[in-house]
């Protein structure tokens, strides 16, 4: 399908609406939750229909000359959709396109007419959860090389590559590299859509992510609850022992966590950053639902910014061992069970920070209590090599056609772990790390939202870069 009288925007915002859309709303209605917090995904079968409803749509797609679409699964693990267009109008270069379709559990706080489940598509905004994080990605990018053959535009080859292991720190990926090794060839170009955006109304690309540290530290004092009254004084509280062995990695007055977390912040990122402060100023804090009364940790928007893309934070996300405040009794509980996630700087090596911080966590218990840190899969973060200066025109010149206002740079709080494995293997790939979470998007939380009008912008950003390579 090659038709010139109709833009790249006119085009893609057909598929958006006719096509895309629909299959999006029900891509969220199936709660493919990913490995860790599904454990028993490939018996409850959510995540093969995931991959099946997306590799449908792969199919479907008009206006590719050519294409083949294939779930590769390796026993035990994640189905891998690999979609691969060969290059077009002679085209050239190897262009690898990364997401991940597996999500997040529900959490709570939806509010009323929301639900992870259940997709709503109000104004520009479609509600549920994995439409924005990450399920859009792989419609978009297939969308982006559609609409660069509808006009005739010539692009290199470009494999798709989504896992579905990505919210559990990507632990099945590198045997799925390995395994695709020929396949994957050496990328001239990866493109992710699995970012942040600083605001809906221009293009962002991220030039780096922290790492991750995540893990469950466990304290056990008895082997059964006891009255706290005949216990007390007698029996350490598990909660007490908790406190006193997590101010070893985190100061609670200050935030300030254990010097091994800690990276040097290289000038270009802090320039960077400061630049987007300027830009957003009091919106980089005014993003969040703050509590009555609660203050930032950081007034000062650069250091916000800067904070969190290259200082380490730790955040308790899930706790076991106490019952709700309403069912609780008056009993010493006879264990305390906390999820930490720790975030890293980008450039700090995460396996060699978990080692210290288990060792920290571990050693010399008070009281003697059984005191472990259950490491989890440690993540290093990513550092954008240098942009090359066609990459850098195709980006200034894509947001400038499709948004009116030039793209910005930043490093991001989050992880994705595959930009990192890729960027050690293949250092000369340049990349395209860009997405559609921007302010109130709320990934990972309640009332997330893919913002459609973003969406349909970004795709078309994505056909320009795209067809901007030329080898």
């Amino acid at each position: 399908m090659q038709n010139s009288g109709i833009t790249t925007e006119g085009y893609l915002a057909e598929v958006w609406k006719s096509s895309i859309v629909p299959t999006l709303c029900d891509f969220i209605r199936i709660p493919n939750k990913s490995p860790s917090f599904d454990p028993d995904w490939a018996a409850h079968g959510h995540m093969h229909r995931a991959v099946r409803l997306l590799a449908q749509w792969c199919d479907s797609v008009k206006g590719l000359a050519e294409r083949s679409v294939e779930i590769f699964e390796l026993p035990g693990r994640t189905p891998t959709l690999l979609v691969d267009v060969p290059a077009f109008a002679g085209g050239t270069g190897n262009i690898l396109i990364y997401g991940h379709y597996d999500k997040q559990p529900e959490f709570s706080g939806w509010r009323t007419g929301l639900s992870p489940w259940e997709p709503v598509l109000d104004g520009e905004r479609l509600y549920g959860r994995g439409g924005a994080d990450d399920g859009y990605a792989m419609f978009a990018s297939l969308a982006a090389i559609a609409a660069l053959e509808q006009k005739g535009i010539p692009h290199g080859r470009c494999l798709l590559l989504i896992e579905g292991c990505e919210e559990s720190g990507s632990f099945d990926l590198p045997y799925y590299m390995q395994a695709l090794a020929g396949r994957i060839g050496v990328p001239d170009l990866l493109v992710c859509l699995d970012a942040e955006c600083g605001t809906y109304d221009r293009l962002w690309s991220t030039s780096s992510l922290r790492g991750m540290l995540p893990g469950v530290l466990s304290i056990d004092v008895l082997t059964e609850g006891q009255h706290s009254g005949a216990a007390g004084g007698i029996v350490p509280s598990s909660f007490r022992i908790l406190r006193s062995v997590m101010e070893r990695v985190e100061n609670a007055a200050t935030g300030q966590l254990h010097e091994v977390l800690h990276a040097q912040i290289p000038q270009v990122a802090r320039d960077q950053i400061r630049a987007v402060a300027e830009l957003l100023g009091e919106h980089v804090l005014k993003k969040f639902p703050w509590a009555h009364g609660t203050q930032p940790e950081e007034a000062d928007p650069y250091h916000a910014l800067l904070a969190n893309a290259w200082y380490p934070s730790l955040a308790t996300t899930g706790i076991a061992g106490a019952p709700a405040p309403q069912d609780a009794g008056n009993t010493l509980r006879p264990s305390t069970s906390v999820k930490l996630v720790f975030r890293l700087p980008p450039t700090l090596d995460a396996p060699a920070a978990a080692t210290t911080i288990k060792k920290v966590l571990e050693d010399n218990p008070p009281y003697g209590a059984p005191v472990t840190f259950n490491v989890e899969t440690p993540q290093t973060g990513w550092y954008a090599p240098e942009t090359a200066p066609w990459l850098e025109s195709a980006i200034q010149s894509s947001s400038m056609a499709h948004f009116g206002k030039p793209s910005l740079a930043m490093g991001m709080g989050g992880t994705i772990p595959f930009l990192s494995m890729l960027g050690e293997t293949f250092p000369s790939t340049q990349f395209l790390v860009t997405g559609v979470l921007g302010p109130q998007s709320n990934a990972h939380g309640p009332n997330e939202f893919l913002h459609i009008g973003k969406a349909l912008r970004l795709t078309a950003c994505v056909a320009d870069v795209i067809g901007a390579l030329k080898k």
